[in-house]
Parts: C-alpha cells; sequence; structure tokens
C-alpha cells in the first residue's frame, strides 16, 4: 500500500489523467450504446411459473402483459353517454394501432357489459401486448400513455394504469442525490475547517461515482439488471465514496501536523486508514455478492452494479486521492493549523477533549452502558418481528401518477380486488380436464374472499384455458394472501382430484412466489455473509471474540433498520410525513438491505476495532487500547455516521416507494450503528471482555493467513507517542512516552511483550 500511494503522489498528473480519461471513454461508449436495464426475473418451479410457461406455449396472445385504460365521467352521466363514447371509442381505435398491442378489449364492445360499473360512471378498456412488460419498448409504452391521456378532458377523466404502465412512472433522474452532498459539504467542512480539505472527499467519490455509473451502464447489455439498479449504486457509492476519503484525509492532516512532509502523511494515511479501507469495502462486497446464494437471478445486476460502484471508490480511493493529496499540499489543513505548525511546531494529534472524556466515561461503568445501549437497540427492533413481505400496489404510489389515480378509480368501481386479479391457467388435453376446471371455477366462486370469477375462455389451439379470480381484497392484502393459499392448497386440490395441470397466477401470485421464495433462502442467505465476514476479520485481528461480536452488533443494527421501517412503511407511522400509505415490505427490501447494512456496519467496526487492534498491538494494554481507540475514531467515525446518514436520507425525498424504503432503512441504520452501537456498545463489551478480545488459539493462528490493517512503522510510532496525562495502566502506573515504559533488553522503544517490527501480532 506504500509503494502504491508513494507511486500515485509522484505521478499525480497522470493517475488524474487515467481517471478522467477512464470518466471520458466509458462516457463516450455508454453514451453510444445507452442502457438496457431490466426487471426481469423467472420462478422456477412456483406455480406462477408454470401458469406463464403454460400461456406462452398454448395461449400467447395472453402471455404477454396487459394494461388498463380507465374511463371516468367527471359531469355524472354515464360512460355510455354517446358524448363520451364517441372519443373514448376514438382513442382506443388508436391504441389498437400502438406497437405491441395485440388485443384491445373495449367496453362498447359486445362483451363488455362486466367492464362498467354497477352506477355507469366507470368503465375499462384491457390493453394486451405481445410480449411481457420487461420486454416492451419503453417508447411504445409512454406512446400508449400519451394516445390515451391525450383524451383526458373536462367531462371524461382517462387513466393508464397496470404494472407496464408504471414502467414509464420509474424515476429516471434523481436529484435528492445533491441534496445529500450538500449536506455532506458542510458537515465535511466543520470536521476540517477548510473548504479546499473539504473538498477532498467529495471530488474522489463523485469521480468513482462516475466511473462506476458508466460500468454499470455498459453492463446493462451484457447482464439483467433491475431498473432501480442505478438509483441504488448511487446511493451507496456515494455514501461509501465520502466516508472512505474521510477516513484517509483524516488520518492524512494527523500526519501533516504531526510534522511529516505531505508525501509522507499521504504515503502513511493510505498505508493505515487506506488499509482499513479496502478490507471494509471488500466486506461490503462479501455482502452484496452474497445475494447470489439467494439463487434468484433478478438480484444478481443489483448485486453486481451496488458491488461496482463500491470497488470504484474503493479504487478511487487508494490512487485518486493520494493524487489530489499531492496536487493539495499543506492547504489540506487549515490557514490556522499551518499557522500553528510553523509557530508552534509538530504536535501529535490530542487526545483529549470531548471524546476522551466520552471514551473514559464508558471505561469506568462498561456494563450499564452495554445494558442500557443494548436495550434501546432491541426496543427499536421489536417492530420487526411483525415484518410481512409482499408486494406494494399502485395504490401506494403518489396522486400526480396516472397509474395512482387509474388504480383508485377501478377500486372505488368495481372493488379493491380488481387490481390484483388470479388467473387460474388449466392445460386442457381431454374432455375431463374441461370437467376439472369447471369443477374448480365452481368452488372458486363459493370461496369466501371471491368476489367474482369469469368463464373459462378456451386458447385458440383448444390445449389451455384461463380464468380471471377477483379477490374482495386488494393486491397487498394479508387477506389475499391467505386466498391465494388457500385456493393452491385446497380448492384446486380438492376440486381437480385427478391433479391435472391448473395453476394459479398473475401479477398479485407472482409476488406472492417471488416473497416465498426469498424467505425459503433468507436463512443461507444470511449465514453465507455472516460467516465470510468473520473468517476475514478473524484474520485481520487475530481474534474470535472481536470478530463475533461484530457479526452480532451488525445483526443488531441490521434488525433495528428493519424496525423503522416495518413502524413506517407497513404500519404506516408517519406515512404523511413520507407520502406514502402503509403496506406490506417488497420481498427483495430485506434482502438488499441486509447485504448493504451488513457490509456498512462492518466499515465503522473495521475502522474502530483497528485503531484499537493498533493501541494493543503497541502496548498490550486492552483498556488502554479500547479508550485510545475509541477517543482517536470518535470524531471521524461521528462526522463519517452524520454525512452516510445525510446522503441517505436525501433519497426519501424521493419520488419511488422502494427507494424510500431505502432511503430510510440506510438512513436509521446508520444512526443506530455509528452513534449507539460503535460509540457506546462495542467499546463497553470490549471493556468488559478485556484481554480475551485478542485471544486466538495457536493451532488457528498458525494456519490463518497474515493480513494486517497497520504496518510495523506505525506500531513503533505509537510506542512513542505521548498519552494522556490520564491514561493509566489496570495497575495505575502511567504508560507511554513521559512514563515508566519498561524496555526490551537490547531492543530501545519496544516495551516488554510487544512485538518486534514486522512480527506477526497474536
Amino acid at each position: 500500500m506504500a509503494s502504491l500511494a508513494r507511486w500515485c503522489f509522484r505521478h499525480r498528473r497522470l493517475v488524474l489523467l487515467l481517471w478522467i480519461a477512464a470518466i471520458a471513454v466509458l462516457g463516450g461508449v455508454s453514451q453510444a450504446a445507452g442502457s438496457d436495464y431490466k426487471d426481469a426475473f423467472s420462478l422456477p418451479g412456483t406455480d406462477s411459473q408454470k401458469a406463464i410457461d403454460l400461456l406462452q406455449r398454448d395461449f400467447p396472445a395472453a402471455s404477454g402483459d396487459s394494461a388498463t385504460i380507465v374511463l371516468h365521467s367527471k359531469n355524472g352521466v354515464a360512460v355510455t353517454d354517446p358524448a363520451l363514447k364517441a372519443p373514448a371509442t376514438e382513442m382506443l381505435d388508436k391504441l389498437a394501432k400502438v406497437p405491441h398491442v395485440s388485443d384491445v378489449g373495449s367496453p362498447y364492445g359486445p362483451r363488455g357489459a362486466s367492464q362498467i360499473s354497477s352506477d355507469g360512471h366507470t368503465a375499462f378498456a384491457t390493453i394486451d401486448f405481445d410480449e411481457q412488460g420487461i420486454d416492451l419498448p419503453k417508447d411504445d409504452i409512454q406512446q400508449l400513455v400519451d394516445t390515451a391521456r391525450g383524451y383526458d378532458s373536462s367531462t371524461l377523466q382517462v387513466e393508464a394504469t397496470g404494472q407496464v404502465v408504471s414502467i414509464t412512472e420509474q424515476q429516471q433522474q434523481s436529484y435528492s442525490e445533491f441534496i445529500g452532498i450538500a449536506a455532506a459539504a458542510i458537515i465535511l467542512f466543520i470536521a476540517f475547517g477548510s473548504l479546499l480539505a473539504m473538498t477532498l472527499p467529495l471530488i474522489t467519490a463523485i469521480v468513482a461515482l462516475g466511473v462506476g455509473s458508466l460500468l454499470i451502464i455498459l453492463l446493462s447489455h451484457v447482464l439483467t439488471i433491475a431498473e432501480f439498479s442505478p438509483i441504488l449504486a448511487t446511493l451507496i457509492g456515494l455514501g461509501v465514496g465520502i466516508d472512505y476519503a474521510l477516513f484517509i484525509v483524516n488520518r492524512h492532516r494527523i500526519g501533516l501536523r504531526a510534522g511529516k512532509s505531505p508525501e509522507e502523511a499521504a504515503v502513511t494515511a493510505v498505508n493505515t486508514s487506506g488499509r482499513a479501507v479496502l478490507f471494509a469495502g471488500i466486506t461490503v462486497c462479501i455482502a452484496l455478492l452474497g445475494m447470489f446464494a439467494l439463487g434468484v437471478s433478478f438480484l444478481y445486476g443489483v448485486a453486481i452494479s451496488a458491488a461496482v460502484a463500491v470497488a470504484m471508490t474503493m479504487a478511487a480511493a487508494v490512487t485518486l486521492l493520494p493524487a489530489l493529496l499531492g496536487f493539495y499540499g499543506m492547504r489540506v489543513l487549515s490557514k490556522r493549523d499551518r499557522r500553528k505548525l510553523a509557530d508552534s511546531g509538530p504536535e501529535h494529534e490530542n487526545t483529549g477533549g470531548f471524546w476522551w472524556r466520552w471514551a473514559k466515561g464508558i471505561e469506568r461503568r462498561p456494563q450499564l452502558f452495554a445494558v442500557i445501549s443494548a436495550v434501546v437497540i432491541l426496543i427499536i427492533a421489536i417492530p420487526f418481528f411483525s415484518l410481512r413481505l409482499g408486494s406494494s400496489d399502485l395504490g401506494n404510489g403518489d396522486s400526480s401518477k396516472t397509474t395512482k389515480r387509474g388504480y383508485d378509480l377501478l377500486a372505488d368501481g368495481f372493488g379493491p380486488g380488481f387490481n390484483g386479479p388470479f388467473t387460474i391457467v388449466a392445460e386442457i388435453k381431454s374432455p375431463q380436464d374441461t370437467a376439472n376446471l369447471n369443477a374448480v371455477v365452481k368452488a372458486a366462486r363459493a370461496t369466501p374472499g371471491v368476489a367474482s370469477v369469469s368463464e373459462p375462455r378456451p386458447s385458440p389451439n383448444g390445449q389451455a384455458a384461463i380464468v380471471s379470480l377477483y379477490p374482495t381484497t386488494s393486491p397487498q392484502a394479508e387477506d389475499t394472501s391467505k386466498l391465494l393459499k388457500k385456493l393452491r392448497d385446497d380448492v384446486v386440490p380438492q376440486a381437480n382430484p385427478s391433479h391435472t395441470g391448473i395453476y394459479v397466477g398473475g401479477i398479485t401470485a407472482i409476488f406472492e412466489d417471488f416473497s416465498s421464495t426469498l424467505s425459503s433462502k433468507l436463512p443461507l442467505f444470511i449465514g453465507v455473509v455472516v460467516v465470510l465476514a468473520f473468517l476475514l476479520l478473524v484474520a485481520v485481528f487475530r481474534s474470535l471474540l472481536v470478530p463475533l461480536t461484530a457479526s452480532v452488533m451488525n445483526l443488531l443494527a441490521v434488525g433495528a433498520a428493519f424496525g423503522v421501517v416495518v413502524a413506517v412503511f407497513q404500519w404506516g407511522w408517519g406515512s404523511s410525513l413520507f407520502s406514502i400509505t402503509g403496506g406490506p415490505v417488497e420481498a427483495f427490501i430485506p434482502v438488499i438491505l441486509f447485504a448493504i447494512l451488513f457490509g456498512l456496519s462492518m466499515d465503522y467496526e473495521v475502522f474502530l476495532v483497528s485503531r484499537m487492534h493498533e493501541e494493543w498491538t503497541a502496548r498490550r494494554d486492552n483498556r488502554l487500547a479500547v479508550s485510545l481507540g475509541q477517543a482517536e475514531t470518535g470524531r471521524v467515525i461521528s462526522a463519517a455516521g452524520a454525512i452516510m446518514t445525510l446522503v441517505f436520507a436525501s433519497f426519501i425525498l424521493g419520488d419511488e416507494r422502494v427507494i424510500k424504503l431505502m432511503g430510510l432503512g440506510l438512513a436509521s441504520a446508520i444512526v443506530i450503528d455509528a452513534f449507539i452501537i460503535r460509540t457506546v456498545l462495542v467499546p463497553s463489551l470490549m471493556h468488559v471482555f478485556g484481554k480475551a478480545n485478542w485471544w486466538v488459539p495457536a493451532w488457528l493462528d498458525r494456519i490463518l493467513p497474515r493480513i494486517s490493517v497497520e504496518s510495523a512503522e506505525d506500531i513503533e510510532e505509537l510506542q512513542h507517542t505521548p498519552l494522556p496525562p490520564d491514561a493509566l495502566t489496570s495497575a495505575g502506573q502511567p504508560v507511554g512516552t513521559g512514563g515508566h515504559v519498561r524496555q526490551v533488553p537490547g531492543q530501545p522503544g519496544r516495551e516488554e511483550g510487544s512485538p518486534r517490527a514486522g512480527e506477526p501480532t497474536h
């Protein structure tokens, strides 16, 4: 790391030019190629997937996606009134000519009576496409929406709704990140007291994010990457990018104030904090790529795009940042710091102040602080045990969207379950199969919770038939989920004793199956991520207890974040504040949030404990190591936590419910992690555990790879660093320069019991 940092510092113009060239080249290629994001996923073995496969084989006209055009009278007359019927019919004729539209089911057709509400004020037309929404060109969907909405008037309200239409409403560009960047800039200026120093983390993060975003655009052509992936990657990359650069710049400034040259300070910063950045970033990537253990292809692209963004921030932090430090020179320090350095000479980082007093307070009553902080976190996490996975429907959207307005009109005119019908698909090979389907239809009509069931509609080749079943409850309602389970487990098997191919599918069933699939694999995913991160920390810190504590603490942070998410997005607490309505939590959210939060929580653990480990390696005093490590990282971790919280919270201002949810979940987790877990709970527990923190079995120590966050030079420097006056050993004697340090015979400067320079630590 030292060699890399020195090379980048000395060849700073070349390094900067390479990063600029990367943005220019990737930008040009991505501009020419465009993006190809797709929200595609399949659920092999589920009823909903079997229904889709059967329709694609025997009923291609019904295997594509569909949309709904809603007509509503504004002046109280019936929608069949000639004054409303004429423009509506003209509009539907135009929609039939839109590319990829295979059929238009008009309410004014021979079988359109069921498409008009009982009061006659609302009607709908069904629009069938020849492909799934993920395969349809967005321009064609937009053409359909624009054509329909063009007939909205003072007397006739025209809305377009359905999952296909919602594709055109997905957020294409978010400006909320600029609010997060502005807030981060303010905190950085307060932390550094220098306008120039403030710009370093911002420039590094933005350049890394730019390269990462362009790579994701290109990857969308070779991988299936969901539409929301770029926003998610921006959210993660911006937060960790600023934080990683902040840790390195902070260490660099400490070196400058201690009298080092800009080059030596930059090399030391990258060789210490830069190593911690790499280990922290690797744990984030491990957590993200752990989503591959779920076996759900929809999440692969999400994981890769987020990991690419994190990888670019790591690369920029250890290459671009030292180059920028070379350009900035001593101006990284404020004018006051430079003046003080010139007048008073070099000085080591002052361990006194608020964070030292706070660390000493934790040291005096570790059990009390551990209990209080743990209770607070557990209380926040209580709602997590009520988590209900599913899929919020279009009724959760904002009323500014045509999909939301259309959804509400259909719910008012035809009942809440009309927006999420189940599709019963049957394979027809004999008259008995037809009889079995009719028996299922009859039984379904008598099932509580079913509003209506359509007559079977045969496929053109006679090999399949479909039936639409409308629940009495909305798609996201828990009763709808229970109805699906009852249909599959009881109604269909009992009415179909020969167990011929009859499946319950539809968009609502797809989301339910998706939720069940992810829930069943979630324990494996969590286990893989936790074990891999645990093994990495064991190798880094040569300890069993520190990685175990880190894993438990990270799980607590994730649980508390889920508690906040459930309270707001499921229970509806403060829903008006966030412009959302309560509903289930999207099935894939826990997976993504866990991957991100576990990785980010490990970031702070690595930065905190690596500093403690340096002190432990240098002085072999656990109490002193924990207090000094906490005091010296407290300010920068709190600043980093505040920055990341504001960056994540800024995404709550966006339009998409999913992005709002992730923004709130990530922001609340960072608050809990940075200001409760790393500030109170972890130091308290490490004081309680004592020297056991740093124990590892001899046999395990022999086989573990030699990985170190700190260098031998930094350990030797620490041994000569003055300590605060009240930093006493457990025996009550001062330690460090100015105290009575027992030297190892023949090795001046090394305390008895401490390792030799370059010697592995245990």
